[in-house]
């Protein structure tokens, strides 16, 4: 993938000192604030959101969330490991969020869990959750056109909504389907 970006770079800038040579360099120089900007942008928002899923660490709230989640996350994912199902609605509850970073190290320690009892099932199908991620508020989209300057940041609510839901219940089931499937 570097190499395609690579190519794809080199040649931009071939064609840029052909085209308009003296808007090459402020150009390249606009870009580069343009993309350090957003990345701090991130990486504001990931520190906020990663502080209160610490903080409901913390406080036990987490510990709740999976207790009310237990009942679903044990028939979705198939498993009565406490900590993996914890993770797994932290996961979840983020994901829910629109923080899919945040999300990323409680499926880490989700998998890890799944791992130890051999767990397959729930392993595939938290990558498939995952990958698709329902979100029922786009925090991360909506942070970032509030930060463009965006006149109306939540109109990405309720498409983003719509999207998400099919996009992850068409992914699960595929997944389900297929695994009968390859039986």
């Amino acid at each position: 993938m570097n190499a395609i970006f690579s190519v794809i770079f080199i040649l931009s800038v071939i064609i840029m000192t052909i085209i308009a040579p003296d808007k090459l360099l402020s150009t390249l120089l606009g870009g580069a604030e343009k993309s350090a900007t957003t990345a701090l942008t991130l990486f504001c928002i990931y520190a906020v959101w990663m502080g209160l899923s610490r903080l409901a660490e913390k406080s036990g709230f987490s510990r709740s969330t999976a207790k009310l989640l237990r009942p679903l996350s044990k028939k979705i994912f198939k498993t009565d490991n406490e900590v993996a199902l914890e993770n797994l609605a932290m996961n979840l509850s983020c994901n829910l969020l629109g923080i899919g970073g945040a999300s990323t190290p409680y499926a880490v320690k989700a998998i890890g869990e799944l791992e130890k009892e051999n767990n397959d099932w729930a392993q595939k199908l938290l990558f498939v959750i995952n990958a698709t991620s329902i979100q029922l508020i786009p925090s991360t989209v909506i942070a970032l056109r509030t930060g463009e300057g965006s006149a109306s940041a939540f109109d990405i609510f309720l498409p983003s909504l719509i999207c998400t839901a099919v996009s992850t219940g068409v992914g699960v089931l595929l997944y389900v389907l297929g695994r009968k499937l390859w039986r």
